[in-house]
């Protein structure tokens, strides 16, 4: 599993979902205001504080740590380049929401609402309920103002990462190899399977072809 989480896009996506998490339960600073908070990075405007990397990466160590158990030491965590990629998938996470300023993307008060509402982490009985998001918020320290701008950025780069997705032709997908008409279930999951990929490889290489054009700062001092 190890090796397949290196190989390609496939571990970018699996870091990426884990940081949006981090950001939702634990916040996220956007334009930074007050000069005095040592930074992890700076993407453009917007700068990634020291507190948020530790706390992404700290859930994602957890991450892995529940299914790896006593596996999951040092030696693995160096593999796996955990450190400097959960500040990479920050840094990424930026790109996109600046590529969605650019594009013009936005997520509506209704849109953020109505995301917020369906969270099951704030329902009870089937209904939301308020008293329980605000204490939940109260207990990771954040004000409802905190979360609903980490929530709306959330959903503005997840909006940008599936209008990049929408840009991969899904016919111009190979068939498997050895594959025949007896076996078409196996040859439709391989060929999703090979349409993810092409979609994650999609994203990465937008990305990565708009960095070229920000300004990213990183402060190594933060993540040794």
């Amino acid at each position: 599993m190890l090796k397949v989480m290196r190989k390609h896009a496939k571990y970018f996506y699996v870091l990426f979902f884990i940081v949006i998490l981090s950001f939702i339960f634990w916040g996220v600073g956007t334009v930074d205001k007050t000069g005095g908070v040592q930074t992890a990075a700076e993407v453009g405007k917007y700068k990634i504080s020291a507190e948020d990397y530790w706390k992404a990466y700290d859930r994602t160590s957890r991450f892995y740590r529940e299914p790896y158990k006593d596996k999951f030491n040092d030696e693995m965590e160096k593999k796996l380049n955990l450190k400097e990629n959960v500040l990479n998938s920050m840094v990424n996470e930026k790109v996109l929401l600046i590529a969605a300023k650019e594009a013009g993307i936005s997520v509506s008060d209704q849109e953020l609402q109505d995301a917020i509402s369906h969270e099951p982490a704030f329902m009870n009985n089937g209904a939301f309920d308020r008293d329980l998001y605000l204490n939940r918020l109260r207990l990771n320290r954040l004000t409802p103002e905190e979360f609903e701008n980490a929530t709306r950025q959330e959903l503005t780069a997840t909006r940008m990462k599936q209008l990049i997705e929408l840009s991969v032709d899904p016919t111009d997908i190979d068939p498997p190899a050895g594959q025949t008409s007896g076996n078409g279930q196996a040859a439709q999951m391989i060929s999703e399977a090979a349409l993810r990929d092409k979609k994650e490889k999609a994203v990465i290489s937008y990305i990565e072809g708009l960095k070229k054009n920000i300004k990213i700062k990183i402060n190594t001092k933060v993540i040794t």
